[in-house]
C-alpha cells in the first residue's frame, strides 16, 4: 500500500490522450457584452495531479493561466452591470419573462457544445473523477432546465388577478438589481449556476467571479454568455478577492451577494457594504454534519451510507458527514466494517474507472488535515485504519480517527477532506448536545429502525438543522427540495423554486374595481401594452 501511494502519480507520457488537455491561456473576459483581451499580470494554474518533471521530481501539472484583474477592472464590470440594470429600467429587467427564458435556453444550447472541455477541466482543476465531473455537468444542465420550468409555473400562477374588498391586484415577482455571484471550488459549475442562473432569469444583472480553483472551466464559457444575453447582463472578473471583490462591496452598489464558501469570508464581505440593510444575501457556508448511529441501526446500511457521506469527492463537500457518533454497544463492529469498506475504495488518478479517492486541489489542504490528525493523536486519539493519513503530494489517504473528544480540533473544525472523526456514546443526550451546541446547523443523519426514537430525535433536530436524513447520508438533492441551514451554515434558501424567490421580490399592480379602471386594464391586457400587467400563459 505504501508503494502504491508513493507511486500514485503518472509520468507525463502515461496520461491517456483522451483525457489530456493543453494549457489554456485565458486572456479574455466578458464586459458589457463584449469579449475583451486582458493586458496585465496572470495567475498560473496547476492541477492536483502531479507529474514527473525533467529533474526527476513530481510537480503539479501546469494547466494554464487566468487574469489577475485590478480594482479598475472590477469597477468597469460594476458599471456595465449597473448600466444594464439601469435602476430597473434596463432592457433585461423589463423584458418579458418568456424572452428571458429564451435567452437562458439559448445559453443551455451553447453550454452543451462545451461539455467535453468543461468536464475535462473540472477533472483537471479540482481532481474530481471524470465520471463525477460528467455528472456535475449533466446535473447542471438539468438544473437550468428545471429552473426554466419552475419559472413558467410561477408565472402561470401569477397571471391571474386577485380580488379583495373591491381592489383588483396582480402579484408577480420583480428583480432586485446587481448580483455579485461567487461559487465554490468543490462544485465549481453546478453550485455556481444554482445561484447565477436564477439570478439572471429573474431579471437581475450579474458580476461573476469564479472560485479560486476551477477558473479555467469558466473562462471557456465566456463566449457562450456573450451569445446568449444582452450587453452588460453578465460580466466576469478574475483575480484576488481582496483586490476585485472588496471594492465592489464597498461601493454599496451590489444589491445581492450570492456566495458559497466560508462564513468568515462572508462576514468580511457583508461588513464592507456601507448599507447592509439594503444588501440581500444568499449564502451557503460552513457545516459540521453529524451522523448518529443508534444501537438498533442496520449496520451494513449505516456503514455504506457513512463511508459515502464522509468520503465522496474526498469529503470536500459542505454536505459531507464530518463527525460520527456510534453507540457504544456495537462501536467495534461498526468501526471494523467501516474501515474494511474504506479499504475497498479505489484510489488513483481522476480519469481511472471506478476511482473514488483522488488528489486534492492544494498542498496546503493536505498539511492542514495532517495538523488536525496530529492534534487529535497528541490528545489521546488514534488512527485506527492502516495507512490512514499517509500522503504523497496532493494526495492524502483517508484517516479514521478515534475517539475524538471535545478538547480536539476535529471536534469543532470543519475538516473538508478525507479525515473521519469517530466518537461513541451511551446516552443519546451526548450527540444531541453536540448538534444543539454546534455553531453550524446544516444537516444531520440518524440511523435507526425504531419509530419512537426516530420521531423523538427528529422533533428536536429539526429545530437545530435544516434537514434530518433517515438511514442515509447528508446531501443537497433532489434539487426541488429546499437547501439551507441554520446558525453559521447558511442565509437564504435554495432549490429550483426557492432560488427564483430569493433573487426577486413580490411586486403588485392594483386598482379599485371601478368600471373605468376595468376598461382601462382590459385594454392593456388585450393590446399587450405592458410586460408586467399580463395574463399570458407560457407553455
Amino acid at each position: 500500500m505504501i508503494e502504491k501511494i508513493k507511486n500514485l502519480f503518472p509520468k507525463e507520457n502515461e496520461i491517456p490522450k483522451d483525457y489530456d488537455v493543453k494549457p489554456i491561456i485565458a486572456d479574455e473576459y466578458l464586459l458589457n457584452g463584449k469579449i475583451v483581451k486582458f493586458k496585465g499580470e496572470f495567475q498560473d494554474v496547476y492541477s492536483p495531479v502531479m507529474v514527473l518533471n525533467k529533474s526527476g521530481k513530481y510537480e503539479q501539472k501546469y494547466l494554464g493561466k487566468y487574469p489577475l484583474m485590478t480594482e479598475e477592472h472590477s469597477q468597469k464590470a460594476l458599471n456595465a452591470a449597473m448600466n444594464a440594470y439601469d435602476k430597473g429600467k434596463g432592457v433585461w429587467p423589463t423584458m418579458r419573462v418568456e424572452e428571458r427564458i429564451n435567452c437562458v435556453l439559448k445559453f443551455v444550447e451553447e453550454l452543451k457544445k462545451k461539455k467535453e472541455i468543461v468536464v475535462k477541466l473540472i477533472m483537471w482543476e479540482i481532481g474530481k473523477s471524470f465520471s463525477d465531473s460528467e455528472k456535475e455537468f449533466d446535473r447542471t444542465v438539468e438544473y437550468i432546465l428545471d429552473t426554466v420550468e419552475a419559472l413558467k409555473e410561477l408565472d402561470r400562477n401569477s397571471s391571474k388577478f386577485i380580488i379583495s374588498q373591491g381592489v383588483y391586484a396582480q402579484v408577480k415577482r420583480s428583480p432586485l438589481g446587481v448580483v455579485l455571484c461567487m461559487g465554490p471550488y468543490n462544485y465549481p459549475l453546478n453550485e455556481t449556476y444554482t445561484t447565477l442562473i436564477p439570478a439572471l432569469i429573474m431579471g437581475n444583472t450579474v458580476i461573476f467571479k469564479p472560485p479560486k480553483f476551477g477558473v479555467l472551466l469558466h473562462t471557456v464559457l465566456v463566449e457562450s454568455f456573450a451569445k446568449s444575453f444582452p450587453p452588460g447582463v453578465v460580466n466576469t472578473i478574475y483575480g484576488d478577492g481582496k483586490t476585485v471583490v472588496g471594492p465592489l462591496m464597498e461601493s454599496g452598489n451590489i444589491d445581492v451577494l450570492a456566495f458559497i464558501g466560508s462564513s468568515k469570508v462572508a462576514d468580511i464581505l457583508k461588513h464592507k457594504h456601507p448599507k447592509p440593510h439594503r444588501l440581500r444575501s444568499v449564502l451557503g457556508l460552513d457545516a459540521k454534519n453529524a451522523a448518529i448511529i443508534l444501537e438498533d441501526a442496520d449496520i451494513d446500511v449505516a456503514v455504506k451510507e457513512c463511508v459515502t457521506g464522509a468520503l465522496s469527492f474526498n469529503g470536500q463537500r459542505c454536505t459531507a458527514l464530518k463527525i460520527l457518533f456510534v453507540h457504544k454497544n456495537f462501536q467495534n463492529t461498526f468501526i471494523e466494517k467501516f474501515v474494511r469498506e474504506i479499504e475497498n475504495l479505489k484510489f488513483g488518478m481522476p480519469w481511472e474507472d471506478g476511482v473514488k479517492l483522488t488528489p486534492m486541489p492544494e498542498l496546503d489542504r493536505v498539511e492542514y488535515l495532517k495538523s488536525l490528525i496530529e492534534d487529535a493523536v497528541k490528545k489521546g486519539a488514534k488512527i485506527i485504519n492502516e495507512f490512514g493519513g499517509e500522503s504523497n503530494g496532493t494526495f492524502l489517504y483517508p484517516a479514521v480517527v478515534y475517539p475524538v473528544k471535545k478538547n480536539m480540533r476535529l471536534w469543532t473544525e470543519e475538516q473538508f477532506g478525507p479525515v473521519i472523526p469517530f466518537t461513541y456514546f451511551e446516552d443519546i443526550k451526548d450527540p444531541l448536545d453536540y448538534v444543539v451546541n454546534s455553531n453550524y446547523g446544516q444537516q444531520v443523519s440518524i440511523f435507526s429502525k425504531d419509530p419512537k426514537r426516530i420521531s423523538a430525535l427528529t422533533d428536536v433536530l429539526v429545530n437545530q438543522v435544516s434537514r434530518v436524513n433517515l438511514n442515509s447520508q447528508c446531501q443537497r438533492g433532489p434539487d426541488i427540495l429546499p437547501f439551507t441551514g441554520r446558525k453559521d451554515s447558511a442565509e437564504g434558501t435554495l432549490s429550483v423554486s426557492d432560488a427564483l424567490r430569493v433573487f426577486s421580490i413580490r411586486s403588485l399592480f392594483a386598482f379599485k374595481g371601478t368600471e373605468e379602471n376595468k376598461k382601462t386594464v382590459t385594454r392593456i391586457l388585450k393590446e399587450r401594452e405592458s410586460k408586467f400587467i399580463s395574463t399570458d400563459f407560457i407553455f
